[in-house]
């Protein structure tokens, strides 16, 4: 696989969480999946069950990742972009690295949320997973955080 179809690839899995496309997920991603989403949790999660949850739930809103809108609200539109793409090629795996840009348009503007995502592919069985992703903030934070005053 190139580059160019890892990185289709890599759309097509991120589409299936924002679309709520429990199918395509699944396709996509390995049972065994770990992730840091340093919003969430500070600890790993495991197992695919944490976004089926998420995704059967903004199904039922009708909402998709990054547009939801507080009851009464006309439904936000969002799109994502992927700035500093980077794709690392090692035999049956690549790590793909770049900052997730989320745009939203609402009926008080425009914003843009962004964080830095690592998510590494592995052909099993012939087929690209997503194995594990890890999230951080893309804004600088302290080495260490403050204990006490």
């Amino acid at each position: 696989m190139t580059d160019q179809e890892i990185e289709q690839f890599l759309l097509y899995h991120l589409n299936s969480v924002r679309q709520n496309d429990l199918e395509a997920y699944h396709r996509s991603t390995a049972e065994d999946l770990t992730l840091y989403e340093w919003w969430v949790t500070p600890h790993r999660i495991d197992g695919i069950p944490f976004h089926d949850f998420m995704m059967a739930e903004n199904a039922k809103k009708g909402t998709v990742f990054g547009s939801e809108s507080k009851p009464g609200e006309v439904q936000a539109s969002s799109r994502f972009d992927l700035a500093n793409l980077k794709i690392q090629r090692y035999g049956d795996t690549a790590i793909a690295s770049y900052t997730l840009l989320t745009t939203t348009s609402a009926p008080s503007g425009v914003t843009v949320a962004s964080h830095n995502e690592s998510r590494v592919i592995v052909k099993i069985d012939g087929i690209w997973k997503v194995v594990h992703v890890h999230k951080s903030p893309a804004w600088q934070g302290p080495h260490m955080p403050q204990i006490g005053d």
